[in-house]
């Protein structure tokens, strides 16, 4: 009898902790893509490039996340990351993207356009800097074929995102100016409790 309890107990265990897992993939893959992104970003000459990974700004009482974000003298990188599998498809001016894993089809918001908006933040933030560069970028992490890619703004691979930054090599911004806006970012970066509003909210839509 007590065997039976243990192994239901067990049964039970494992069913809720798959089930917790479940839940919480799609947060856990993403944490994981943006893990190894921002890895590869230390490797970004320092006195050149300005990184900031999972940054939170609010911007007229609305909170934006920024995967991560470049302060650099070529102007400022906003990058997109998403850790998918599977083939993906999309085009630069649709709202939705598809994710395709054998016949199962996934529809999912245009990163092109999330990344968008978040450019569009930061022109609110430094308004009194109209002349800045903005060069947005998504960037697959995980193991995602990309197929039917249609795009003026850069759609790679993880292994290409180096050289696709380092492609942009013309002076927009003084080192001077680098620190400035890098003090105005982190004057409307938002605090943890705010965070999890944020989240939440996202979920919600």
């Amino acid at each position: 009898m007590e065997d039976s309890l243990i192994i239901l107990i067990i049964i039970i265990v494992h069913a809720i902790g798959v089930l917790i897992y479940k839940y919480y993939k799609p947060r856990i893959e993403g944490a994981k893509g943006e893990y190894r992104i921002a890895k590869l970003l230390r490797k970004l000459k320092k006195d050149e490039y300005k990184v900031f990974n999972d940054i939170y700004l609010e911007v007229n009482g609305r909170s934006t996340q920024i995967d991560h974000l470049i302060i650099s003298v070529y102007g400022i990188f906003v990058i997109e990351t998403k850790n998918y599998q599977g083939w993906i498809h999309g085009s630069e001016n649709s709202e939705n993207w598809t994710q395709s894993i054998y016949k199962k089809k996934i529809k999912f918001r245009n990163p092109i356009k999330q990344n968008w908006s978040h450019i569009y933040a930061l022109k609110d933030i430094l308004k009194e800097f109209d002349f800045i560069e903005y060069h947005p970028i998504v960037v697959f992490a995980g193991k995602a074929t990309l197929k039917n890619i249609y795009s003026n703004v850069p759609v790679v691979y993880k292994y290409e995102l180096l050289e696709t930054i380092k492609d942009y090599d013309e002076f927009n911004l003084s080192s001077e100016e680098v620190e400035d806006i890098s003090n105005q970012i982190h004057q409307f970066e938002i605090k943890e409790n705010k965070k999890r509003k944020h989240k939440k909210y996202v979920k919600q839509n």
